[in-house]
């Protein structure tokens, strides 16, 4: 086990101090010097605090903190389970050497990217990609991956390419992807790079310059986009359509401007491009070249079928229109005057949708059609999305899923699925107040204690795959930079179509399957949205000591789960709903003060101690300083965080059309008990882990060693600040929280 040092300033903590009893008290025995940095192939680190000073804690142990032991054994039982996986990976890295006559020589290396990196590989390949990024450049020209390989190393054989095609799929930094043909990718250097790291300004720091006009008056904007609008004429595309397709051509924005408008200027360009944009019958994108694209016509057979897909959901719409007015204008009569209930059955049509809001509204609904019938007089059916519930292998609330796509024009829209859990109870009743005591679902390592009874939480409530579920929907359309270009907030029906874990979900990613485009769109939105947050002003770049922070998977839920409470947050400002904002205000942290620490935990933890605690406001909401968001709600938990089910309360009921159910008064009070309640059960949970952790430490040899252990403790002499010392486990006594280490050379 080893043990990393720090000086007795005792900068270093962890993030929340020990659940109910105090730290965990360590012994430590001194041999000899220490030999630091030494690794096994199951080493076991333990950050530990240094002191010129004896102290004792009781019974003449040095006292020693292990918060984060929980975590960094949970760790090892996982790093275990996919070592395999590791291992088979790490045979693809390739190091570099130098051959007697100075040439290069590329070998396929055993060891695992970390000891590539501690060797300094990993960074002599990076200067290899600056070299070709600043040649580039200066030519301004783009290459392929063959292509980059020939000019950093002379060669453009199997080995070489896929050297480069790895520097290419790790770079962030240098270069982007322009176009893609087929599996073949076009990569330029990005414009400007300082220090490593890409320029970005703010939309307030650029002045649009229009060549040819002087003193460019952006008023007349609005204007110009009224008379595009003016001129958009569906029936142009299709005489375009029919032209194009006789004689097998494709077209540009501009070509297709002077064909239908006579004319390429700025105004009749962008009336074509809102054409195409919106189409979805005519036209579809052959290949794009950076932000131009060529498009083609379709077939004439699909272009027949969609039309007659498009005209047959016209028409159930506006018959489902017809419906809920005439509902509606009956709910407004006097009740003498309300038609009769024979007069409802007597047209098959209006008798199938009454039977299915009768059985939708006393959940015995008979069949899937049933449900959908009536979840689209009060819903929104989106039960044609291809829909993917992503979570932990052992989750049993299933509580949001996500779908994507991409529109003609090239941006991304995805939508975040929660499921409706707020249908299922009313504020005030037993079961909300029940729920609002236990404030949230407690996680064991031996049980689970849901915030609502089990068969609701775990059934009535959780998305089921291949099953008609009821959702709240955000919809987002993402512009190219990762920022909101437009929203929206329904309830809706979905079918989730698969169910995955964080694993397979990576898996399916690696392997890129035609099949599951989708999911490849929603990893493709996922890093855009975290380069845009990144650029919105953040608190200073903190390189925290996390292991295992880049599965993609997790980074694609995390992202759209994020892009949600901004959505939620956005939607509640502009419709003025009291909901519980949260936000972290900027902390002004001058980084540099803390170079003379070593980078990783101890110098992250310095930082993260100065930083501003979060904030919530309930009438408005507050920048997010931490995750670069102007405004964040919590909303994709509602099955097992109360605090999420508020604001659900809140936003249906806005969507119903009435007034929200609670005051800006009335949430902060309740927030206020449920903070409380938040914090007893994240001791129980880490209390009660904690035990089953010292548990397994206990039942363990004495001479087998950890890996990734992470605490505080006092050890006797020789450490730097951090220096890493090993360890052994002593002593484990779950029962009395008790753990004893041994210091080992």
């Amino acid at each position: 086990m080893a043990v990393r040092a720090v000086n007795s300033c005792s900068i270093f903590r962890s993030a929340s101090p020990p659940p109910f009893s105090a730290a965990v008290r360590c012994r430590l025995y001194h041999y000899r010097n220490l030999q630091f940095r030494r690794y096994s192939k199951l080493g076991f680190r333990f950050h530990a605090f240094r002191s010129g000073q004896k102290l004792f804690g009781h019974g003449g142990f040095r006292s020693c903190s292990v918060h984060s032991l929980v975590d960094s054994v949970m760790e090892e039982l996982e790093f275990m389970r996919k070592r395999k996986r590791v291992y088979a990976a790490s045979k693809v890295l390739l190091a570099v050497a130098q051959k007697p006559d100075g040439k290069k020589n590329w070998m396929v290396s055993d060891q695992v990217l970390v000891e590539t990196t501690k060797c300094g590989m990993l960074n002599r390949l990076l200067a290899l990609l600056e070299f070709a990024w600043v040649e580039l450049l200066e030519n301004n020209k783009s290459v392929t991956t063959e292509e980059l390989a020939e000019m950093i190393f002379g060669s453009a054989e199997p080995l070489e390419s896929y050297c480069a095609h790895l520097l290419l799929s790790k770079d962030e930094t240098y270069f982007s992807v322009l176009e893609t043909k087929g599996s073949r990718a076009i990569y330029g250097p990005r414009p400007t790079v300082q220090n490593g790291v890409t320029s970005s300004i703010k939309p307030q720091q650029i002045t649009y310059i229009v060549p040819g006009i002087e003193n460019f008056d952006h008023t007349g904007i609005s204007d110009f986009i009224q008379k595009a609008q003016d001129n958009l004429d569906p029936a142009l595309l299709e005489f375009a359509w029919v032209e194009l397709l006789e004689n097998n051509k494709s077209v540009t924005t501009e070509e297709l401007a002077e064909m239908i408008f006579g004319s390429a200027e700025p105004l009749e360009s962008y009336c074509a491009h809102l054409l195409l944009s919106k189409d979805e019958t005519y036209f579809s994108v052959l290949e794009t070249k950076g932000s131009r694209a060529i498009y083609g016509p379709r077939p004439t057979v699909q272009v027949q079928e969609l039309l007659r897909w498009k005209l047959a959901k016209e028409a159930a719409e506006q018959e489902l229109q017809e419906f809920i007015q005439l509902l509606k204008s009956a709910k407004n009569m006097p009740s003498k005057a309300k038609p009769r209930k024979s007069s409802w059955l007597a047209e098959e049509k209006i008798r199938h949708k009454i039977e299915s809001l009768e059985s939708y509204a006393i959940d015995a609904c008979k069949n899937d059609d049933q449900k959908k019938t009536a979840g689209m007089i009060y819903r929104k059916d989106l039960t044609h999305l291809k829909v993917y519930a992503i979570d932990v292998d052992e989750a049993d609330e299933l509580d949001d899923a996500l779908s994507a796509t991409r529109l003609q024009d090239g941006r991304i829209k995805v939508w975040i699925h929660v499921a409706d859990a707020a249908r299922f109870v009313q504020p005030g009743s037993m079961v909300d107040r029940e729920a609002m005591r236990r404030g949230t679902s407690i996680f064991l390592p031996t049980a689970t204690y849901p915030m609502f009874p089990e068969n609701l939480a775990m059934k009535g409530m959780s998305l089921k795959q291949g099953e008609i579920c009821n959702a709240v929907t955000a919809s987002v359309v993402l512009r190219s930079d990762g920022s909101i270009a437009e929203f929206s907030v329904d309830n809706s029906v979905i079918k989730p179509t698969y169910m995955l874990t964080y694993e397979s979900a990576s898996e399916l990613l690696h392997l890129n399957l035609e099949e599951e485009t989708e999911l490849k769109i929603l990893s493709e939105a996922a890093t855009l949205r975290l380069q845009w947050r990144q650029q919105q002003d953040p608190e200073p770049v903190i390189n925290l000591y996390v292991e295992n922070q880049a599965d993609p998977a997790m980074r694609l839920v995390t992202e759209m789960m994020l892009l949600c409470g901004e959505v939620i947050a956005t939607y509640g400002s502009r419709n003025n709903i009291s909901l519980p904002y949260r936000g972290q205000p900027q902390s002004n942290i001058d980084v540099s003060l803390f170079q003379h620490l070593p980078e990783g935990p101890i110098r992250s933890s310095a930082i993260v101690k100065l930083m501003r605690a979060a904030e919530i406001d309930f009438r408005k909401p507050i920048r997010h300083g931490i995750l670069g968001l102007p405004g964040y709600v919590q909303f994709t938990s509602p099955i097992r965080r109360y605090m999420d089910l508020l604001a659900h309360y809140q936003v249906k009921a806005y969507l119903r059309g009435e007034s929200p159910p609670f005051s800006a008064g009335q949430l902060e009070g309740m927030a206020s008990i449920l903070n409380m309640h938040s914090r007893l059960a994240k001791r129980l949970f880490s209390s009660s882990l904690r035990y089953w952790i010292l548990e397994y430490l206990r039942s363990q040899p004495k001479e087998r060693k950890y890996r990734g252990f992470q605490a505080s403790a006092w050890v006797s002499v020789g450490a730097q600040i951090g220096d890493e010392v090993e360890v052994r486990v002593d002593e484990a006594h779950p029962r009395d929280d008790f753990i004893s280490l041994k210091e080992v050379i």
